[in-house]
């Protein structure tokens, strides 16, 4: 008999177990290699020709390489509207809105003034990538084998939000030292119009601490950002193949996929970017300003102060998500690594809830 309890559990808790489908799949183990492949990917393949082992050394590293790319790339494209909001939040009443961001901007340092920082953002978050891809894909394995098969079906938002954090953590100490560099150079006029020229003159000022006083408060956007930029994509993807697209996973040639990636990707930037745009402000204002604290800097920005800037980043990260997902997933299809289609219950699972004969 089909539990009725766990089911209505299972709505009302989108952190919890997911839902079940009752039907029957007659479908043998997929195997690399000999060994049982692990079933946590957001994208599928139906080509069993990888270049190498699911959670192998090579594996990590190319997924860090594909990091590398999403993210350096894409956040260096959008340097010019990361600047006018990063500008929009510590000094609203100059700017104003995005249009008189950019007016202005290109009023005082002309066109080329919309692409101060983009050294740093480069650097910083080829970093962050290389640790929040990289890491991921390690710690997504090592919570899921510490889970059991079983565990790792029942509980899998819970398992890319923690595997998602753990990442970030370490991406973020990564990112900060750039962070604060490019901030520096976008905020404050006059400052330091390069990374050499900015790097020594804030060393000199404040020494090592002024590339890590932001960690915590990057800790504070990063974390529920990338928690929700993983978890919601993965699951997004899950539920765009069983209710959007009109066929099943493995009949869809790999474009298809990567349009449902890159869609997938957008849905999750629109939420990450509402979810840690308030640790956002902080962070401009506090790599601003010589000398302050994160406390300071939210009492002074006060409730509404920290949503300033707010349609931009929404515009930014939606899009910014969305490629870095698309470039994330080309790499892997272009490497041919292994890319195991959505999670589907265990089998020995259905014989414990009943659902198989």
């Amino acid at each position: 008999m089909y539990p009725t309890a766990l089911t209505q559990l299972a709505r009302g808790n989108p952190f919890s177990a997911p839902l079940f489908s009752i039907h029957k799949v007659e479908e043998p183990p997929q195997t690399l290699n000999g060994q049982k492949t692990r079933r946590l990917a957001a994208a599928a393949t139906a080509e069993d020709d990888f270049s190498c082992e699911f959670a192998s050394s090579k594996y990590y590293a190319l997924c860090g390489f594909g990091g590398i790319l999403s993210c350096g790339v894409t956040h260096t494209a959008v340097v010019p509207l990361d600047l006018v909001k990063c500008r929009l939040q510590v000094d609203p009443d100059k700017y104003k809105s995005i249009g008189k961001g950019f007016s202005v901007t290109v009023k005082e340092d002309g066109v080329r003034g919309l692409a101060k920082g983009w050294a740093p953002t480069f650097i910083g978050y080829s970093m962050q990538g290389l640790c929040k891809f990289g890491f991921y894909e390690v710690f997504k394995v090592f919570y899921s084998d510490l889970l059991g098969e079983e565990n790792t079906y029942l509980w899998r938002t819970s398992l890319y939000l923690a595997a998602s954090a753990s990442a970030e953590f370490f991406a973020d100490i990564a990112l900060a030292p750039m962070e604060a560099v490019k901030v520096r150079i976008q905020t404050k006029p006059g400052y330091a119009n390069n990374l050499r020229q900015c790097v020594p003159k804030m060393f000199a000022e404040e020494g090592v601490w002024a590339f890590y006083k932001g960690v915590v408060p990057l800790w504070m956007r990063q974390i529920p950002y990338t928690m929700m930029k993983f978890a919601c994509f993965e699951r997004t993807v899950e539920l765009l193949y069983k209710y959007a697209v009109p066929k099943p996973r493995s009949e869809c040639s790999k474009s298809e996929q990567l349009v449902v990636t890159f869609v997938a990707g957008y849905i999750a930037g629109v939420f990450c970017a509402i979810v840690s745009h308030p640790a956002d402000s902080v962070v401009s204002v506090l790599n601003k300003e010589s000398g302050s604290t994160a406390v300071q800097v939210l009492k002074k920005l006060g409730p509404k102060g920290v949503w300033k800037g707010l349609v931009a980043r929404i515009i930014m990260i939606g899009t910014l998500t969305a490629l870095q997902w698309f470039i994330y997933d080309s790499v892997k299809v272009y490497f041919r690594l292994p890319r195991p289609p959505p999670p589907e219950m265990p089998e020995s699972l259905k014989k414990k809830l009943g659902l198989t004969e």
